[in-house]
């Protein structure tokens, strides 16, 4: 006679179907989390972390801010600003980029939820950091021409990040006739030596750049040749880099989903739909094994827009791009 299961693996057996239905549904309610009047471009979202878990989103913004999502009642408030030169009168609701400089030009974000310190790519002013309190973000490595992505190993503290080019600046990136090279870098700081080491160089567009939950390896988006490459930190692969990826479209950042192993990175592809090429922007879901596991499409909501990064938290897709004024969050 068979024994009865325990209630641990009841437990267990619970949390993968919760977990499974949040992922493998078609997150078909949507919302938006507005900014406030004049502000645009939500590119980097991440949330906080104990004793607060669902604090936040926090979100970068075009004008060179980082806004905090309070309530629905609030909104979205200031929380910090990575340029010594920035100014409210001068920079609120500016997207001139003859400015971004000297107002700021933060595009992505990642939060430690024990130390509660916020790291911010910047492309202009590099890798930098704020602490709860919010204000002026400190500088911690700078002299580059285009930081785009950020994220924090939260085993040893390394950050890691994506300097998208040595000859090209986010102002040289938006004019007419752009051609990316593939230049890019991605970068490893250390903070008890506060020494920075490049561990990959030729990237094409790098795009984004996540961590692995077990600290084994990190993943990178090259948006100039659509694909993902895997570089190993540990084990008899250590320091050495495959592709794991090849996508269907322009792979911008990345980010852990909520079931371990497995990820979510924004995509934008052209489409050939009649009666013109249009822009398709989506949410790509994929394990460690480079496995697509889910294709989301969010052109409804996103139309011929662009998307820089798809976050699931809470069993929500927060998608963030560069061209709204707003954060869609979709649900089941």
């Amino acid at each position: 006679m068979a024994s009865p299961p325990s209630i641990l693996s009841i437990l267990v057996t619970f949390i993968l179907c919760i977990s499974k239905t949040f992922v493998s549904g078609q997150f078909a309610n949507f919302e938006k989390l507005q900014l406030p009047g004049g502000v645009t471009g939500p590119g980097g979202i991440t949330f906080g972390g104990l004793p607060i878990p669902n604090e936040g989103p926090f979100v970068t913004t075009n004008d060179g801010g980082i806004m905090k999502w309070v309530d629905p009642t609030i909104g979205f408030v200031d929380f910090a600003y990575t340029s010594p030169t920035r100014t409210k009168e001068l920079c609120d609701g500016v997207t001139d980029p003859d400015t971004a400089s000297t107002c700021g030009q933060p595009f992505a974000l990642s939060y430690h939820p024990v130390t509660h310190n916020l790291y911010i790519a910047d492309a202009y002013h590099g890798l930098l950091v704020v602490g709860p309190d919010g204000g002026l973000a400190t500088q911690l490595a700078g002299g580059f021409k285009f930081v785009n992505d950020v994220d924090i190993d939260l085993l040893t503290g390394h950050l890691y990040f994506i300097d998208a080019s040595l000859t090209y600046t986010i102002s040289d990136a938006i004019k007419p006739g752009f051609i990316p090279d593939s230049s890019g870098r991605l970068l490893r700081y250390d903070p008890l030596t506060q020494e920075v080491s490049v561990l990959l160089s030729g990237l094409s567009g790098g795009g984004g750049v996540v961590v692995s939950s077990d600290g084994t390896f990190v993943l990178v988006s090259e948006i100039g040749s659509d694909r993902i490459t895997k570089y190993w930190l540990v084990g008899p692969k250590a320091n050495t880099a495959e592709v794991l990826l090849h996508v269907n479209g322009n792979p911008n950042k990345i980010k852990q989903a909520e079931t371990l192993g497995e990820f979510w990175v924004a995509t934008t592809r052209i489409g050939y739909a009649p009666p013109t090429p249009g822009i398709v922007p989506e949410g790509v879901r994929f394990n460690s094994d480079g496995d697509v596991l889910q294709t989301l499409q969010f052109g409804t909501e996103y139309p011929d827009e662009p998307i820089s990064l798809v976050q699931e938290h809470e069993g929500k897709l927060y998608v963030g791009s560069r061209f709204t004024n707003f954060v869609g969050v979709y649900s089941n």
